[in-house]
């Protein structure tokens, strides 16, 4: 059997076990659905950037729980069982959405049980994926913060809706967090800056950047999997393509998320000449100790990272 047979069979199979889990679960949380005291609220967010921007919000209402670990890929993320659970019993649930969480699409539309489901890209607009392998579009529309102000609306509105009693309260941590997005933005400018424009090329692993790469005059110039997802394969064509592409474009950097593999960016940067920097938090939060605990740090440290290599 091929294996990209095998692994569709694997996850058929996961997707059937855990459809299963979450429907008992929304059993139960249906059975004891009803008004939940003040400061009281389930809010569950799928990855770990988006539990942090809608920690901001909630302030210290409450604590938001996050479904993904620090660190953890969400394009290799397989929920348990009791994943199921805890997404059957929130009652605010967070998404980034745009395909972004293909493993739980079905499981929502399969659950019996009631919350309020927030697709923070909602009302925004989203560049097309090449691959088509996201016929909604690239889903990594946080890369650009000014597109975090609308997460931000979403998220403040959904939650005065589950919550109406802290809706002033959500709406003037909000309003705070806006301003420190907005002021995120003004300095990846004044730090790309230092960087002249035709200098401004990136490659990486997989077409993560499209967005930060907009808002900030960067060209991409091409990606080692030709996928805004990493679980494809070039093919010999694509890397020699790409090989001469960064060659004749002079790129002095390949950009890797801390969690990919680099022995495919090795390669090209053996016989391009360009240098592999492997640091980038792009789908994941770090842990607390490390360079990017916070969406805000995140950014931060990953264009600290990008300008370094390139100016």
């Amino acid at each position: 059997m091929h294996p990209l047979q095998s692994n569709k069979m694997s996850r058929s199979l996961w997707a059937a076990s855990f459809v299963a889990a979450i429907l008992i679960a929304g059993c139960v949380a249906a059975g004891n659905s009803g008004s939940s005291p003040s400061g009281s609220l389930h809010v569950l967010a799928s990855e770990t950037f988006l539990g942090d921007i809608a920690q901001n919000v909630t302030g210290d209402r409450f604590r938001v729980d996050t479904l993904l670990p620090v660190t953890v890929d969400p394009h290799e993320f397989q929920p348990t069982p009791q994943d199921a659970i805890r997404i059957a019993q929130s009652q605010v649930l967070i998404v980034n959405g745009l395909g972004y969480e293909t493993w739980l699409t079905k499981t929502l539309q399969d659950s019996g049980s009631q919350r309020v489901l927030v697709i923070a890209t909602q009302g925004l607009t989203p560049n097309p994926d090449p691959s088509g392998e996201h016929p909604d579009g690239d889903p990594h529309m946080w890369m650009n913060p000014l597109n975090v102000v609308h997460y931000v609306e979403n998220i403040r509105d959904a939650l005065s809706k589950a919550d109406s009693v802290g809706k002033d309260v959500y709406a003037a941590n909000a309003g705070a967090y806006i301003l420190k997005l907005k002021d995120l933005d003004a300095w990846i400018k004044a730090q790309v800056a230092e960087v002249p424009p035709e200098k401004r090329l990136l490659v990486t692993n997989h077409d993560a950047l499209g967005y930060f790469s907009q808002a900030y005059g960067f060209k991409v110039v091409g990606a080692v999997i030709p996928s805004v997802t990493n679980e494809s394969s070039p093919s010999a064509q694509q890397m020699a393509a790409l090989i001469d592409v960064v060659k004749r474009s002079h790129a002095p950097a390949i950009f890797l998320d801390f969690s990919e593999n680099r022995k495919l960016a090795d390669q090209i940067a053996s016989e391009s000449g360009a240098k592999v920097v492997t640091d980038l938090y792009v789908e994941t939060l770090s842990t607390p100790s490390g360079p990017a605990p916070t969406y805000i740090d995140m950014l931060k440290h990953d264009v600290t990272a990008i300008v370094n290599a390139l100016k």
